[in-house]
């Protein structure tokens, strides 16, 4: 467990998080809610204090233990599934703010549960989130999330509890003077790198590496976004791509832990925006589940690319908010299955209607799996004049000097 001083340091870098994803100002007597895992209970109590000292209402939310979920999907019937506690819509319609501390105790037990029962919980709290969306749309709502190390996160990961706490200090910048201001300064060399790619009149875009050649489309009125304090850690610059567009093969190197399962080698091969061909070394069944669960689930939802400089992650850590942001030898790239993010409208969030959402081509789903490829790779633009530009290769943006 992270020592009081690191704890400290990383709820200060949270609360930054939170106030720097919503982009405008907190005021007293805002409602924030903590929703946090067991192991994660002493950050919680530090997060607790400063919250109340800084005027707002945190309301404390610990989640079930691995037992009560297998309980819950294993027993439930099908309204006990989808069944929305009374007063949660109207909790969700008075938040400000977010922080989830991830501290999951395992990572496999929900693995003999079928996928189909977790998704129809998911399905049933879309709603909710879709509330927390639209009140971010409106600079009403900022949220962030991270992960409290865990003997079981060590585990899984192949690493000591010691290696991992490292990592974990490492990659938030816990063992700096004074972490918040390490990455704001992140957040300024992020905003050079936005600025420059969004001044591109992009057409399409063609990833290659080893396993992947795939070609996106990004859209019209899209931005990139990124380094925001929505994750924390987090380095990725992302947007959320037309879905149409999608064409070819794309493939996750990095194994990934979901709903209790366990998937290794994902491939998927896209044709007219759909993944058509779905399959993994491992956990194949799970993601053909996942990829089925809804109509949007088979289609992208983002494209994200992370900056080697930026990112001191380089291991596996069997956690996708430290996956996704990988560092190592050749930065990462990553895609998601499922639901788009409206902040990468290039226009006021607020005015993206569902319709609008349909017309250019936004995904909507309960799903959202970020699936992680390290290889060496090359991120090829071609503008609306013709010409092509390598945007990013070998781990890092290219952006002139």
């Amino acid at each position: 467990m992270l020592g009081k001083k690191y704890l400290e340091k990383y709820a200060d870098v949270l609360i930054w998080g939170m106030k720097t994803a919503r982009g405008k100002p907190y005021k007293k007597g805002d409602v924030v809610i903590v929703r946090y895992q067991r192991a994660a209970t002493p950050l919680a109590v530090i997060l607790q204090g400063k919250l109340l000292d800084m005027g707002y209402h945190p309301v404390m939310r610990e989640g079930l233990t691995p037992e009560m979920e297998l309980n819950f999907y294993g027993h439930a019937n099908n309204n006990q599934l989808s069944f929305v506690p009374p007063g949660t819509k109207e909790l969700y319609e008075s938040l400000n703010g977010s922080i989830f501390l991830h501290a999951p105790d395992s990572l496999t037990h929900l693995k003999g549960i079928d996928p189909k029962r977790i998704g129809k919980t998911a399905v049933a709290y879309k709603p909710l989130r879709d509330i927390l969306n639209a009140r971010e749309d409106r600079k009403e709502f900022g949220w962030t999330l991270c992960t409290v190390p865990t003997p079981e996160l060590a585990k899984q990961a192949g690493l000591s509890e010691k290696q991992y706490e490292s990592q974990i200090v490492r990659a938030c910048y816990l063992n700096a003077e004074d972490p918040v201001k390490e990455w704001e300064r992140l957040y300024k060399k992020a905003v050079g790198i936005k600025q420059w790619i969004n001044g591109l009149d992009v057409t399409s875009l063609h990833v290659e590496s080893e396993n992947v050649n795939l070609t996106l489309t990004p859209g019209e009125k899209r931005k990139w976004v990124g380094l925001s304090g929505h994750n924390i850690p987090s380095f990725e610059i992302f947007t959320s791509p037309d879905w149409r567009g999608t064409e070819g093969v794309y493939h996750a190197d990095q194994p990934s832990f979901r709903s209790g399962n366990y998937v290794e080698g994902v491939r998927l091969e896209f044709r007219k925006g759909k993944a058509v061909k779905v399959d993994a070394r491992k956990g194949r069944e799970f993601v053909q589940k996942q990829a089925k669960m809804d109509p949007g689930a088979s289609r992208i939802g983002e494209f994200s690319l992370t900056d080697r400089r930026f990112s001191k992650i380089n291991r596996f850590m069997a956690n996708t908010l430290f996956d996704e942001n990988f560092g190592g030898k050749y930065g990462n790239c990553h895609l998601a299955l499922g639901a788009s993010y409206s902040d990468t409208f290039d226009g006021n969030p607020a005015d993206l209607t569902k319709e609008k959402k349909q017309e250019l081509g936004y995904n909507d789903s309960a799903l959202h799996w970020d699936l992680v490829n390290t290889e060496k790779k090359k991120v090829t633009a071609t503008l609306s004049s013709g010409e092509e530009v390598v945007i990013y290769e070998n781990g890092l943006f290219k952006m002139p000097a």
